[in-house]
């Protein structure tokens, strides 16, 4: 017996709206699906923002949408659930509305509350030795960067105090829109986890880390896990989506968990190589570890068994889409644009791309940097850019698992998802770059959303694990890297790392006061 239900995939873009049949035989089946957007708002002093209601508008749009062309009844639909993105700061009243803005996982205004805490006495990496040992004792992990949600918090209070004062809680992005759904303020443990504020042996916010850094915990909502039913659909709710009012609400998890298990990688040393907006490598552990020197950390992501060993960099898919919208004057479609650069060699006639389009989180952290071509020169076509944009993203993507593997063991075997890895020619040259074998799945861009479905076949009991799921994830191809184009890029790997530490002072100097 199979049941239908709904995932939506929360982006800093746009919002994926899934159908998928759920059964204990054939257990995850994607069926159809629509897209909605919103506007990400860029503001001169470092800031990112969205607006809710565009989320939930996203949301209403799409589901009835997605009803209306599969001729799908709203009482077939059996559950809803979330995969989002996180470290997203949603200050909402007590009626759960929002008081202002969104603060996205890209804002970098908070700068001074970061060094304000942590910039203080003895340093280690620049940080406050005895503040990141409380964090390591309590999180397993240390707010690093002046992009995590503590910080955010405080900019607020800092700044619009009119706002904070009125501030009844604290929300990540899934968390309001769950709120909306049901009227209930719940928090998934990996979003929670997230915030670098959770006591992951207690199993609770902790009270010694928000006293250190200056949280209201009145603010933080309660705790859940990701396979929990939040609530049921309110009838306004339900009517603004187009869904059944008593619809159950499953919690979901933030995107980074949840398009690991969506790709299959749940048993420890599997490896996810995610290409959507932003991107990052997440490898499947069994402990916690901080490696400050590359900024990267284990998360608890939704099942309860292992961690998320994540590596962060900002822009991956959204600078290709850059460099073809502003390279290409012909009015490409990607498969055009694919065909346009096939035949330039590995290593794009020695252009060389960073892909720091708005900073970048690992291995260093550093809002000022920015995109480069490297080694111009009179030859140079915009095949030779545009591929060098790809391979730039594929470098970093090396970069990030090779220092993963400075402190864990990898499967050989890499999966690759997002929306870059619906093209073959990406896949491959994410190949030839790691110099290993990498596998697709089905439905690439979904995955996330394929995941949060996944979680909702373990809270029906249509699966009694988590890690039941990677048996019924389908491999949709396979490719082996070329041995001359590793070698290639193997050469220029070097030269790609250098180009950030050669460069850091002059992007401090040009964009210090942007960020």
């Amino acid at each position: 017996m199979s049941v239908k239900v709904i995932t939506y995939d929360v982006g800093t873009t746009g919002l994926k709206t899934c159908m998928f049949s759920i059964s204990a035989e054939d257990s995850v089946r994607y069926l159809a699906g629509e897209t909605d957007a919103y506007e990400l708002h860029v503001l001169e002093n470092g800031g990112v923002e969205q607006d809710p209601a565009d989320w939930w508008a996203a949301m209403a749009r799409s589901t009835k949408k997605l009803l209306e062309k599969s001729g799908v009844a709203k009482e077939e639909i059996k559950g809803i659930s979330f995969c989002s993105q996180f470290q997203t700061v949603v200050m909402v009243d007590e009626k759960g509305k929002p008081l202002r803005r969104a603060m996205s996982c890209m804002d970098a205004r908070a700068d001074k509350q970061f060094k304000r805490c942590m910039s203080t006495g003895l340093k280690v990496e620049g940080l406050d030795i005895f503040k990141v040992l409380k964090y390591l004792k309590i999180t397993g992990a240390v707010s690093a960067s002046a992009k995590d949600p503590a910080w955010k918090y405080l900019w607020v209070k800092d700044n619009e105090p009119e706002i904070f004062q009125k501030t009844y809680k604290w929300l990540d992005a899934k968390e309001y829109l769950t709120c909306r759904a049901t009227g209930k303020m719940l928090a998934s443990r990996d979003d929670a986890c997230a915030t670098f504020l959770f006591d992951v042996k207690k199993d609770c916010w902790s009270e010694k880390l928000c006293k250190m850094v200056g949280i209201d915990m009145r603010h933080l909502p309660e705790i859940c896990g990701s396979t929990d039913e939040v609530g049921t659909l309110l009838p306004e709710a339900a009517e603004e989506l187009g869904l059944a009012s008593g619809t159950p609400v499953f919690s979901g998890g933030s995107d980074v968990s949840l398009c690991s298990v969506g790709a299959g990688c749940v048993n420890v040393g599997d490896v996810l190589v995610y290409s959507g907006t932003s991107g990052w490598v997440a490898t499947t552990v069994d402990k916690l570890h901080l490696d400050l020197t590359n900024l990267i950390g284990a998360l608890i992501g939704v099942d309860p068994t292992t961690y998320n060993y994540v590596a962060e960099v900002e822009t991956s898919g959204k600078c290709m889409e850059w460099v073809k919208d502003r390279i290409d004057q012909m009015g490409m479609d990607y498969d055009q644009m694919i065909e346009y650069i096939k035949d330039t060699p590995a290593g794009s006639n020695g252009v060389i791309f960073s892909p720091w389009m708005h900073g970048n989180r690992c291995p260093f952290d550093d809002a000022n940097s920015r995109g480069l071509f490297f080694n111009l020169d009179i030859t140079t076509h915009g095949s030779d850019l545009m591929k060098a944009v790809i391979e730039g993203v594929c470098l970093h993507m090396r970069w990030l698992l090779d220092c993963t593997e400075t402190s864990f063991k990898t499967h050989p075997v890499v999966r690759f998802t997002g929306g870059s890895a619906i093209a073959p020619y990406i896949c491959q040259v994410m190949a030839d770059v790691l110099g290993r074998e990498v596998e697709t799945v089905e439905n690439p861009r979904q995955v996330g959303a394929m995941g949060a479905a996944a979680l909702m076949a373990v809270s029906l009991g249509m699966l009694d694990d988590i890690k039941e799921i990677k048996k019924i994830i389908k491999v949709s191809a396979t490719y082996k890297p070329n041995a001359e184009n590793h070698a290639a890029y193997t050469k220029i790997f070097p030269v790609f790392k250098d180009l950030y530490k050669n460069n850091k002072k002059a992007y401090a100097a040009l964009n210090r006061n942007k960020s």
